[in-house]
């Protein structure tokens, strides 16, 4: 094929991709109750179950600013529940694009990589939802530097911090899926990912430092889980 038809063939991935989307984000448009009091405002709960489980005391309560915020605030969180939904069908063309390109051993690797990151693109979402996100909250929300200060977060700070852990933490949690391409690609080695632990750990504090808001609560609990993925990988790789 010439570039321009591998162009044409790109271009017909990332429409089908996006129609995708788009498509999955229709119910999160027709059904805002369901999608925000259900699912994006129940971290904000004094009664979520990590709150309950570890005796936390989270008071907080959002305001709106701006006229339009909730609109695009319900527009964003749609997308973001699109991209959620979608996440399989997108590796699924990811795959179909790539795929003609490898010879069938390299076929068989890339293959068991793109559906365990499925699995693993979900795992990382709940993680960020239900154990990174209520930690970050809960350091900053009892952080204070004056007693004379109180906090009015509003509904667009809390959806840009939501948005951007789940989604990040679930791209984070993609990498024993990377590890296994490239093991079965005979790039990286088991004796070489035992070699790097430390390297690794540094590495994983970092992204979840870039990840989280640095503070010292939400990166252990971010950190934590990546390295368990990382030994995750030293076992899924070839000798």
């Amino acid at each position: 094929m010439s570039f321009w038809e591998h162009l044409d063939v790109l271009r017909g991935t990332l429409v089908r991709s996006l129609v995708s989307i788009v498509i999955c984000c229709i119910p999160a448009v027709c059904l805002p109750g369901l999608l925000f009091d259900g699912i994006v405002l129940r971290p904000t709960k004094p009664d979520f179950w990590i709150y309950r489980l570890l005796g936390w005391n989270l008071d907080m309560n959002l305001i709106n600013v701006e006229v339009s915020a909730q609109f695009f605030v319900h527009l964003r969180c749609a997308i973001v529940a699109g991209l959620v939904i979608a996440f399989p069908y997108v590796v699924f063309e990811l795959w179909r694009f790539i795929s003609p390109a490898l010879y069938d051993s390299e076929k068989r690797a890339v293959r068991k990589a793109f559906g365990f990151s499925g699995f693993l693109f979900y795992a990382g979402v709940l993680t960020g939802y239900f154990l990174v996100l209520p930690a970050c909250l809960q350091f900053f929300l009892n952080y204070s530097v004056s007693d004379s200060i109180s906090n009015a977060i509003t509904i667009g700070s809390y959806i840009s911090l939501f948005a951007s852990l789940v989604l990040l933490t679930g791209i984070a949690f993609e990498f024993p899926a990377i590890i296994l391409m490239l093991s079965s690609l005979g790039v990286v080695t088991r004796k070489m990912l035992r070699k790097s632990r430390a390297y690794a750990f540094l590495v994983i504090l970092i992204i979840s430092a870039v990840i989280t808001p640095a503070d010292p609560v939400s990166m252990f609990v971010l950190a934590l889980p990546l390295y368990l993925l990382y030994e995750l990988s030293i076992l899924l790789c070839r000798e």
